[in-house]
């Protein structure tokens, strides 16, 4: 087989994406394994890898098909977007808002079209996007909306930690609302088919309750008893090995000693919060924490998208400290996705 073609949308350009972007590419490794093409503007790259401190050049190109993937090389589909003398590192500014959605928009297009295998995406930030006129909540709802996919979810993943989310960006007073047995039944069936893709013969799959101690038999709320475990119930019905609901203060402690393969969690904080705590450390050259692992999948797409699993990090952006180690592992997950 021949490499895989991955497009890397290199998020904000105020952030640490461009940096990242250019310490992964400068891994012999992964040109052995893919070929990898930066979304971006390529003035932007090459100021990324002055920043980044690495021997790399730059090969401005208008499609995939034109690029080389020559190790030493970035090769750059120039959106020819961003005017360095505007760029504000470290900042939220409608330049990087425009500039990044417009990566991700192309990046998709392509996809759809054939043209590239897989999409790995760079960090954005929500009010940049916004103040640009693009009014979503993230990235999954951009990658939704371009596929037009109804039916997807948020899958965070360092190593073996993997937790799907029932809801993701919305308001908490919105959650029990949402939290239906169609949608729980539908994110548990999108959870089993990408451990299937993964390698996993036979998924084991627990699902988080609600409430605390998982309701308690309908003593802290009834959504447990009327939606979580009928959606349960009916994954059994298909097959599939699935087990909960889990009470949510025990179930991530199961899930980090491997007596799961993945927990599908039914709110963002309830989910992000275990897995970050895992993925994030601290680093005492910087004295602040941040990612040093951890992907974000979207399930349910007709692409394959991978993402960092942290933020643009407008505090380190410009600085040449950027940890790329969530991109390299994002990568390496669009690799076996393709």
């Amino acid at each position: 087989m021949s490499r895989p073609l991955i497009a890397i949308t290199v998020g904000d350009p105020c952030g640490i994406g461009p940096e990242i972007t250019a310490k992964a590419l400068a891994r012999p490794e992964i040109y052995a394994q893919c070929r990898p093409m930066a979304v971006a503007d390529a003035g932007l790259m090459c100021e990324a890898i002055k920043i980044a401190g690495v021997n790399l050049g730059v090969r401005a190109v208008a499609s995939p098909a034109a690029g080389r993937y020559e190790y030493g090389t970035i090769d750059v589909l120039d959106l020819q977007n961003v005017d360095l003398e505007q760029l504000q590192y470290g900042k939220v500014t409608r330049l990087g808002g425009e500039a990044s959605f417009q990566y991700i928009a192309r990046a998709i297009e392509l996809a759809l079209a054939g043209e590239f295998d897989a999409v790995t995406t760079g960090p954005i930030n929500k009010e940049a996007i916004n103040l640009a006129g693009h009014h979503y909540a993230g990235h999954t709802e951009i990658f939704a909306d371009l596929t037009k996919t109804r039916d997807y979810c948020m899958m965070l993943i360092d190593k073996h930690f993997r937790v799907s989310h029932v809801t993701t960006h919305v308001a908490f007073s919105q959650v029990p609302s949402l939290v239906k047995k169609a949608r729980v039944l539908k994110v548990i069936e999108l959870t089993h088919a990408a451990l299937l893709k993964m390698g996993i013969a036979i998924p084991r799959i627990a699902v988080a309750g609600l409430n605390p101690h998982a309701g308690e038999d309908g003593l802290f709320g009834r959504e447990e008893i009327e939606e979580i475990r009928p959606a349960i119930a009916a994954a059994r019905e298909q097959g599939m090995q699935v087990e909960g609901p889990v009470s949510p203060d025990t179930i991530f402690v199961k899930l980090q000693g491997g007596q799961y393969d993945a927990v599908v969690a039914m709110y963002h904080d309830q989910g992000h919060i275990p897995t970050k705590v895992i993925g994030f450390k601290y680093d005492n050259t910087t004295g602040k924490w941040g990612a040093v692992a951890g992907i974000n999948i979207t399930l349910g797409l007709p692409i394959i998208r991978t993402s960092v699993d942290h933020g643009t990090a407008f505090g380190k952006a410009g600085k040449g400290t950027a940890n790329p180690e969530s991109l390299v592992d994002a990568l390496e997950m669009a690799m076996k996705l393709v």
